[in-house]
């Protein structure tokens, strides 16, 4: 080869390394234009009644393909509560689950002549299902996740047992939550808590003896349940021990993925290093179960 055609050559190979680079960091650099950042936003309605809304917290870099998405159900009796009852907690959980889409969700409580069971089941499954269609505009992915508290616990169990025909979440996790109604009513651990029923379902289950078990988690346990923690308190005046325990051991039975986290001497809630203990078992549940 010639002197001045092997420089030619060289000079050749050296623009296209060049432009090779150039074009690889302009690539580079749109791609992080692009990663999404972090996005807040309330009071979104997924139906038509005013309580019919949700909150969510969407993390910073998320997608369609690996963002897992946790729907928080607040407690109260089926009477009361708001979805802003997890406002407190939702920095704990961001830290312990980075990458988490959280959505809090309300659902339309029960009076005295309105709302009776199962409206508010209902309501969970619509937003769910609503999250769940709309997910691709959130940037989400189809990995679900249910945590509830109390009523919402129970909520939670429903949907993930009898409800997830659209939605089959990866794990629910339940914090003191009634599992077994008509047992609850018929062995209340306190005056209160038939009281609390009644106003939630308006009968007694010897009266509509199918609402009850229509509403009982427990009697919708099979093989295909998803991975399930409980955790309860050994001192719990409304819900008993009893209910998280009969649950446990029948998802046992069925050789679903489960743990029970029992708190001796606590009651219908916690705080101080028992919460941060229940914090660091739904993190480690979690990680393991939820890919």
């Amino acid at each position: 080869m010639k002197p001045k055609a092997l420089v030619m050559k060289k000079l050749s190979f050296l623009l296209l390394a060049i432009l090779t680079i150039s074009c690889t960091k302009q690539q580079a650099g749109l791609g992080a234009s692009n990663i999404l950042t972090e996005a807040d936003s309330t009071d979104i309605s997924y139906g038509t009644d005013s309580y019919q809304k949700f909150d969510m917290w969407l993390p910073s870099g998320r997608n369609s393909d690996t963002t897992k998405v946790m729907i928080l159900i607040h407690g109260g009796g089926w009477t009361s509560g708001d979805k802003s009852d997890f406002s407190s907690t939702i920095s704990d959980i961001k830290k312990r689950l980075p990458g988490y889409a959280l959505f809090s969700i309300n659902y339309r409580l029960a009076t005295s002549n309105a709302n009776k069971f199962p409206t508010q089941e209902n309501d969970v499954k619509a937003a769910v299902e609503f999250i769940f269609n709309k997910r691709k505009g959130f940037n989400v992915s189809d990995k679900f996740v249910l945590l509830g508290a109390s009523a919402g616990g129970h909520l939670a169990l429903l949907q993930a047992y009898k409800n997830n025909s659209m939605v089959k979440p990866k794990a629910v996790i339940a914090f003191f939550a009634p599992t077994d109604l008509t047992a609850l009513y018929n062995n209340p651990p306190s005056i209160a808590t038939p009281l609390i029923l009644l106003e939630a379902t308006g009968t007694s289950p010897s009266v509509n003896a199918d609402i009850y078990n229509q509403s009982s988690p427990i009697n919708f346990v099979n093989k295909q349940c998803c991975p399930t923690m409980l955790l309860q308190g050994g001192l719990d005046p409304l819900v008993p021990p009893s209910q998280a325990i009969s649950l446990q051991k029948l998802l046992q039975q069925n050789n679903v993925v489960s743990q029970l986290v029992y708190y001796p001497s606590e009651g219908h809630g916690w705080a101080g290093a028992d919460l941060v203990d229940s914090y660091q078992k739904v993190q480690a549940f979690l990680y393991k179960n939820v890919k």
